[in-house]
């Protein structure tokens, strides 16, 4: 109950901090979604917080990733951005326009693209 309090205070004051987390990293780090405007500023900020990854190009118009695949510079292995939805759906980063991805989005997983098998991913 006091985890619940927490929040709705933090989404009245204009916060919505969700957590993310990587596989294979060793810490969470928590976001809050309302101080970005875009994929394309979630995701440069993301890949400042995971700074031995990088993420995909960006779709040209600054609303959505054309590539939501994020590669280990040091290992070749390839991710996904993916998170989970207030139905507890996991779904890809970028699927859905920005807004919705904010008002539905818990919490966020950088998974290993060999895991993430099923979630509209081509291999």
């Amino acid at each position: 109950m006091a985890s619940n309090l927490a929040k709705n205070s933090d989404e009245a004051a204009g916060c919505l901090y969700v957590k993310v987390s990587m596989d294979g990293a060793p810490y969470l780090r928590k976001v809050d979604l309302k101080t970005y405007n875009n994929y394309r500023e979630f995701s440069s900020a993301l890949e400042k917080m995971f700074s031995c990854f990088t993420i995909g190009q960006c779709g040209s118009n600054g609303d959505g990733l054309s590539e939501s695949r994020l590669m280990d510079l040091l290992h070749g292995s390839e991710y996904v951005l993916t998170y989970e939805d207030k139905d507890g759906d996991w779904m890809l980063v970028g699927d859905v326009p920005w807004e919705m991805f904010t008002d539905s989005c818990r919490r966020l997983r950088i998974m290993k693209g060999s895991e993430a098998i099923g979630l509209g991913i081509p291999y």
